[in-house]
């Protein structure tokens, strides 16, 4: 029942906010004869910050329209390339006139960007993806919030997340021939089980897997998260976390945990800090401070919109990764798209380059449980191999802002760039199973099809 409570607590108030929202924009109008009122700054900024603590915050965009690529503007134009139901797989595409801008951009690395299912949307990557595109063809999964996917489409597990990053990985290679994986912070799990398994089978692996702030091993540096996660049992967040999507969403009766519970579990890990943040906002507004007030509104817009995530795949995240630890234990067995069971190998990996990010501050995934992955994927050679450790940084910092841009970005860029060739290894594999590198091939495209592809990377 408390998603119903909720969901009717929301609606009640929706007029209120709105009212907030419209008494704000006539107190702070000076042309409007509210505005005259010597109050009428201190007014308007009240209303506007019980607009912002009351609003519903739906799916932000990414809005990313032109990136700048050696002084030379190139647009950007999303598209999903594959439609799941509680997926898409979008891409960036980047286009210019300009011919030696758009020889270099062909000839670029192609990125997948796994973005995180554990409560915000994938834009909270916009960062990431924005600094990758100067340098990358990119693409990322674009989870969507279960309960707009009909009951009708099924439930979604983890095994589910694990097959579909391989199937886009697939789609990827199949464009392209290969590519590179990025996963920020939950996906690091189920992208090592993806190319494990991709690996146990003989096929073709990414050439590089980049993980940050992820947990790999949940029991080294514990965190609040991961100890609330451990000290739980799994019936504890079945029967206090699982709720049915109300009749008012495409997703009715569908079990979920909510995303307005995990967002109070978020401010609830800090909340002197987002209390302060919100007086400023108010302190910024009677200053008339308008850029630090702008910088909150975009910062809440992305932090304040939270998706539902399906239950099933809730629950076993919980349980595979981080009360029975079935990656590191080794007993991880993934049900694959035909309804068999894989177990999970990571040091069958040998040909894909490894690379970890972890932030020194990190209070979501501790120091440690990402550089984990080394030591199960012992089979890479050493020296393909590659610890980050970001002073300063926190979770968020590792993959947007400041430390981000000037530090992570750069060594990632270069360890992509230099493990863009299959090793010798990958290399004889391939050699020795031209049957299936002929059906990995993509069929050629028409000859128009060929010439609209000459101005876009």
């Amino acid at each position: 029942m408390l998603y119903q409570v909720y969901e009717t607590q929301r609606t009640l108030m929706e007029p209120f906010v709105d009212f907030a929202q419209a008494a704000a924009k006539l107190y702070g109008n000076p042309l409007s004869p509210l505005g005259q009122n010597p109050f009428a700054q201190r007014v308007a900024a009240g209303y506007s910050l019980i607009y912002r603590l009351g609003k519903d915050y739906e799916k932000p965009a990414f809005d990313i329209r032109t990136i700048d690529v050696n002084g030379t503007d190139v647009s950007i134009h999303e598209r999903v390339e594959i439609d799941k139901p509680f997926c898409e797989l979008r891409r960036f595409k980047r286009f210019t006139d300009d011919p030696a801008t758009l020889t270099g951009l062909k000839g670029e690395p192609a990125v997948l960007i796994v973005a995180p299912l554990s409560g915000h949307y994938a834009t909270l990557l916009r960062d990431t993806v924005r600094t990758m595109l100067k340098d990358h063809k990119v693409y990322i999964t674009d989870w969507k919030n279960a309960r707009t996917v009909p009951l009708s489409d099924g439930s979604f597990h983890l095994d589910d997340y694990v097959n579909y990053v391989q199937e886009f990985i697939r789609h990827i290679q199949g464009i392209y021939g290969n590519c590179h994986v990025i996963s920020v912070c939950q996906p690091t799990v189920p992208v090592l089980a993806a190319v494990s398994l991709m690996a146990s089978r003989g096929e073709t692996t990414p050439l590089s897997m980049t993980m940050m702030g992820g947990p790999i091993d949940a029991r080294k540096s514990p965190t609040a998260v991961n100890n609330l996660a451990m000290n739980k049992s799994y019936e504890w967040f079945e029967n206090n976390v699982i709720y049915r999507v109300p009749s008012n969403f495409p997703g009715a009766g569908r079990r979920v945990y909510p995303g307005f519970l995990q967002h109070t579990g978020f401010v609830a890990m800090n909340p002197d800090r987002h209390a302060s943040s919100h007086y400023d906002y108010f302190k910024d507004l009677l200053k008339g401070d308008d850029a630090s007030a702008e910088a909150h509104r975009k910062f809440y817009d992305e932090y304040n919109a939270v998706l539902d995530m399906d239950a099933d795949y809730y629950l076993e995240t919980i349980k595979t990764v981080f009360q029975e630890f079935k990656l590191v234990n080794g007993n991880w067995d993934v049900k694959n798209v035909d309804g068999e069971l894989e177990r999970v190998r990571p040091e069958d990996i040998k040909t894909t380059a490894h690379f970890t990010v972890e932030g020194e501050l990190d209070d979501i995934s501790g120091s440690g449980q990402t550089e984990a992955a080394h030591s199960l994927c012992y089979n890479i050679p050493k020296g393909r191999q590659k610890h980050l450790e970001v002073k300063g940084a926190g979770h968020y910092g590792i993959f947007s802002g400041r430390r981000w841009r000037d530090i992570v970005y750069p060594q990632v860029k270069a360890f992509i760039l230099e493990n863009n060739k299959p090793s010798a290894p990958a290399k004889r594999a391939a050699a020795a199973k031209p049957a299936a590198k002929s059906a990995a091939k993509p069929a050629a495209k028409p000859a128009a099809k060929k010439t609209a592809r000459s101005k876009q990377a």
